[in-house]
Parts: structure tokens; C-alpha cells; sequence
């Protein structure tokens, strides 16, 4: 096993690590289900459903294993780029109409080919920790909103990165905000995050950057679907030629059961035809797996008395 792929299996331990702990809690509660409000379990289907939905009030724990196929331009060969991403997605009840969905994106490791410095044409890379995405959303209840999803709230990045060239060095913060539509057999919306910096190592230059996350998918039998899959990315500080990444990608996901454990896999492939032109990105293929966690804070944050914490 070469050192690159050494490490990339050391730190996707938590992945493993993760499942075994969610699973264990769904064995500890036998009673627990996914806040769906009702005493019956929801079928696999839509649990699928659930899980797509940006603003559902499931717990889940999401890892994202992404690998990019970069063009660092100079005719240099294109080089790989892998990241793991960790994304609980943890809502709590505001009231019965309102939710407050916390949504943290924790890069376990970015492994990132750069331009050595004084030779932008020597290529090195550097693997390490990246920088921490924390979105807060409050968002209207079905019985509120109906069929609609609305999410509206602040976008926080901290500069969390083990190296330079894994993170901005900069404190950011923006809207973020998600407008969709679920129905029996599709949904489809947007997720949009924009940030700039305020704050941070003043050897770094500012940021102004957007991530927007189309969402769509169709829902098929058995609990599989199949959606677009990759994020619209701008760089509002590069010229105009090289502001955008945009995909064109597709995925195949299914909810299964590993004992009384539900997790969604997700397997998409993406094509870039528009990217910077100095490491752009051009290809991507991307692993989801996500269990979904029994709820641990129940009841509403505006009745204290009745809320309750951890399995029970």
C-alpha cells in the first residue's frame, strides 16, 4: 500500500467507527425511529426521501469521499485530488412549526495537489485537515409548509486547515438558503451558500466564494433513486473567465438495512465542463454513505420542560 493511499484508509476509520456507533445506539433504543412523528418505523423508501431532503428532521451522519481529477495547466498530467467529508445533518424542534437545522461540514482530510512556491510549474501536495463549513438553518414544518422547503440562515467557514494549501486562512460568514419541493416521486430544489471573509491571517488575501448544491432526484422502487449529483462553485475573486465550476454529474443511490441500522449509499460520477483553468477541476467520483442516528434531543426548544436528551 503506497503512503497517499495508507493514509487515506487511516482516516476513514471514523467512517467505520461511526456506523458501529449508530448502530450500537439503534440496539441500545429499540424504540427509536427516525422523528418522523410517527410510532411506526417509515419504510426504506422514505427514509430515502428523508434522507435527500436538505431540511428533514432526521438525524443522520453523512461521509462524502470525493476524488477529483485536477488540471494544474503549465502541460502538466492531471492529478488526483481526494477529500473525505463529515456532514451531520442535526435538527431540534423549535416549535411544532419550526425547526432549527444545523448542518456542519468537517473535511477529515483534503489531499490536494499545489504549485510549489517560486516554480508554479513543480507540482507538490500536501494532505491534512481542512476547514470547518457550519450552516444554521430555521426552516417551516410540513404541516407548515406543505410539500415546499424553505431554509434560510448564516454560512459560517472557520480556518480550521492543518496547511495552506487545505484552507483560505480566513474567518467567513454569508446567507445560506434552500428553496424545493418534495413529492411522492421527486424532488427538486437549491442549496445555496455564499461567504466572505472578515477576519483571519492577514498573509492571506480575502475570499468571496459561493457553493450551490442543486437537489434533485427521482424516486424509484425498493428505495432507490436517481439525481444529479456535484455542487455549482464560484470564486468571486478570480477573473471572469475562471470564476465557475460547473458539473454535470449523476447518482445512483438506495437506503439499506445493516441490522436494524438504515444507511443511504450514494454512488455518483461527474464531468466539469466549465473550470478554472489552473487546477480545475474535471472529473469527480463521489461515495456517500449515510446512517441515520435515533434522535437525541426531542421536543421543542421553546417548551425546555418537555424536551429530552440522548436514547431514552
Amino acid at each position: 500500500m503506497t503512503r497517499r493511499h495508507g493514509i487515506g484508509w487511516a482516516l476513514s476509520t471514523p467512517l467505520w467507527l461511526a456506523i458501529f456507533v449508530a448502530a450500537h445506539a439503534w440496539a441500545e433504543d429499540p424504540s427509536a425511529e427516525p422523528a418522523t412523528g410517527d410510532k411506526t418505523e417509515p419504510s426504506l423508501g422514505e427514509l430515502n426521501k428523508q434522507l435527500t431532503n436538505p431540511v428533514s428532521s432526521i438525524w443522520s451522519i453523512t461521509f462524502q469521499q470525493n476524488n477529483f481529477k485536477l488540471d494544474p495547466g503549465f502541460d502538466q498530467s492531471q492529478r488526483w485530488s481526494s477529500n473525505l467529508l463529515f456532514q451531520p445533518v442535526l435538527p431540534i424542534g423549535i416549535s411544532r412549526d419550526w425547526n432549527l437545522i444545523t448542518r456542519p461540514v468537517v473535511p477529515l482530510f483534503v489531499s490536494q495537489p499545489h504549485p510549489e512556491s517560486g516554480n508554479p510549474t513543480d507540482i507538490g501536495r500536501s494532505t491534512a485537515f481542512g476547514d470547518i463549513t457550519l450552516l444554521q438553518m430555521v426552516s417551516p414544518s410540513p404541516d407548515l409548509a406543505g410539500n415546499w422547503l424553505f431554509g434560510l440562515g448564516p454560512s459560517w467557514i472557520f480556518p480550521t486547515a492543518a496547511s495552506n494549501f487545505t484552507g483560505s486562512g480566513k474567518y467567513q460568514v454569508g446567507p445560506g438558503t434552500l428553496v424545493g419541493y418534495l413529492s411522492d416521486k421527486w424532488i427538486l430544489g437549491a442549496l445555496v451558500q455564499n461567504w466572505w471573509s472578515f477576519a483571519g491571517s492577514d498573509s492571506r488575501p480575502s475570499t468571496a466564494s459561493m457553493n450551490l448544491q442543486p437537489v434533485a432526484s427521482y424516486f424509484l422502487p425498493d428505495a432507490w433513486s436517481i439525481g444529479y449529483s456535484g455542487n455549482i462553485l464560484a470564486n468571486w475573486k478570480n477573473p471572469a473567465t475562471d470564476t465557475f465550476t460547473v458539473p454535470i454529474g449523476v447518482s445512483l443511490a438506495k437506503v439499506v438495512k445493516f441490522g436494524k441500522l438504515p444507511v443511504r449509499i450514494a454512488l455518483g460520477g461527474q464531468w466539469m465542463p466549465v473550470q478554472p483553468d489552473l487546477y480545475g477541476q474535471k472529473w469527480n467520483i463521489q461515495l456517500i454513505v449515510a446512517p441515520v442516528l435515533p434522535k437525541l434531543v426531542k421536543g421543542h426548544l421553546t417548551q425546555p420542560s418537555e424536551m429530552s436528551f440522548g436514547l431514552k
